[in-house]
Order: structure tokens, then C-alpha cells, then sequence
């Protein structure tokens, strides 16, 4: 299980930097890709929106590392 308390951004960094940003929003947590418009979400647990992140990044893409900040 994930620690969340707290934390509101977690920053998504890939092996060619930073991907996107998972941000808490009552109710959930909302993912932001870089250089996207609109957020994805919301997603009921930080996994499921790390998930959703990873998941967005396309087929054969690595699991990004994420930070909280």
C-alpha cells in the first residue's frame, strides 16, 4: 500500500525525464501527461492512477519511476 498523507503531486520520471504528474483532487488523484491539455481521472487510488499514467504512455513504454513531492 502507498503512503499518501500529505503528499498532493507526485512527479513521473522516465529514462527520457519527466512524463507527467499525478495530482490528489477530491475525489482521487488525476494524472497529467506532459504537453497534454486536459487531466485523466479521476482514479480512486494513487495505483490505479500510476496505472492509468504508465498506461498512457503506450505500448511497450517503461513504468516511469514516481516521486512525491
Amino acid at each position: 500500500m502507498s503512503m499518501t498523507t500529505g503528499t498532493t503531486t507526485w512527479v513521473a520520471r522516465g529514462s527520457a525525464g519527466t512524463v507527467g504528474t499525478i495530482h490528489r483532487a477530491e475525489p482521487g488523484f488525476r494524472v497529467r501527461l506532459l504537453g497534454a491539455d486536459a487531466e485523466r481521472g479521476p482514479f480512486a487510488t494513487l495505483e490505479a492512477a500510476k496505472s492509468a499514467l504508465h498506461a498512457a504512455l503506450g505500448p511497450g513504454a517503461e513504468r516511469p519511476e514516481f516521486s512525491a513531492h
